[in-house]
């Protein structure tokens, strides 16, 4: 309830056609919970300043939820007109309502991948040094969205742990997002948590990009502090997803100006992003289908 009172205070109402899209006036920017409202509202503050002229608007606005479900909500409910998934929060969105959102880029690591890492991080000095040292002990998840957070973990922890996960450990739980899941697990009320990273680079340096990366830039994590456990399979990095129902212009001049972003404003591009990246490509929602099917199978829509 409080998710809803917070967009419908907020938000506009969707529009509903092509030509009431090509009046709008407000860009409105949906951003995923996992860290601190501020620091969220910071980087992306820079759209602000060129992207109002390179479509057409009078205006950027962003929305902050609280969890990823509050984007999710936003998106299928036409009061968002951009956003950054994980594939899971867009799979949620597909399965929903497969025509509201498009998927039009990804980002691309510095080793040329498109796709992230699980990784599971417990504490250095906690003794629990492998894998099968966190068996019997609590496992913190993200969020119940987040693809590295929990999706990935919970269908392909089974076959590293050789157990369902419920069996596995003494108990699971929600961090509130990939930040705090990450700082509680350095409080000791998770043992071990699951949360996304580049893999490419060094682990001291919280690898080249996500949320390890980012704590580490904000000065709130120290690598020395942490041991890896476990790494998923590669997962397709999340989406830029536009609304659908954007007209056919509007959404050609801010994919363009989106495409030119690593290059005409480098520092805006790695302050969305969190960390290093070569730039974007373009994808479809065939490069998501993985994950949709994934997602449908274990935890529904």
């Amino acid at each position: 309830m409080l998710k809803k009172a917070l967009f419908a205070a907020t938000a506009l109402l969707a529009l509903a056609g092509a030509a009431a899209a090509e009046d709008l006036k407000e860009f409105r920017v949906g951003i995923l919970g996992g860290e601190n409202e501020a620091d969220r509202l910071r980087n992306f503050q820079c759209l602000s300043e060129k992207l109002p002229a390179a479509i057409g608007v009078e205006k950027v606005s962003f929305f902050p939820a609280a969890d990823y479900d509050g984007v999710v909500q936003g998106l299928l409910g036409g009061t968002l007109d951009y956003a950054e998934l994980g594939a899971s929060a867009y799979a949620k969105v597909y399965l929903a309502n497969s025509k509201a959102v498009e998927p039009i880029l990804t980002t691309v690591q510095t080793d040329g991948a498109t796709g992230y890492y699980s990784v599971m991080v417990a504490r250095k000095d906690s003794g629990i040094k492998k894998l099968e040292d966190v068996k019997g002990k609590k496992l913190g998840f993200a969020d119940p969205d987040s693809t590295s957070g929990y999706l990935v973990p919970l269908v392909t922890l089974p076959e590293a742990i050789g157990a369902p996960v419920k069996e596995y450990f003494s108990s699971t739980g929600f961090g509130g997002g990939h930040e705090n899941l990450v700082l509680e697990v350095v409080k000791g009320n998770f043992d071990a948590g699951t949360t996304w990273a580049s893999g490419v680079g060094e682990f001291k340096d919280g690898y080249s990009s996500g949320n390890l990366r980012k704590m580490v830039d904000k000065g709130i994590l120290n690598m020395d502090d942490l041991v890896e456990l476990w790494r998923s399979p590669l997962i397709p990095n999340g989406p830029i997803v536009i609304r659908s129902s954007l007209n056919d212009d509007m959404k050609t001049k801010f994919k363009a100006f989106m495409l030119g972003l690593p290059k005409s404003d480098p520092a805006c591009f790695a302050a969305i992003q969190g960390g290093e990246f070569k730039g974007y490509t373009e994808v479809n929602v065939d490069f998501y289908k993985p994950i949709i099917d994934v997602r449908k199978a274990a935890i529904g829509g």
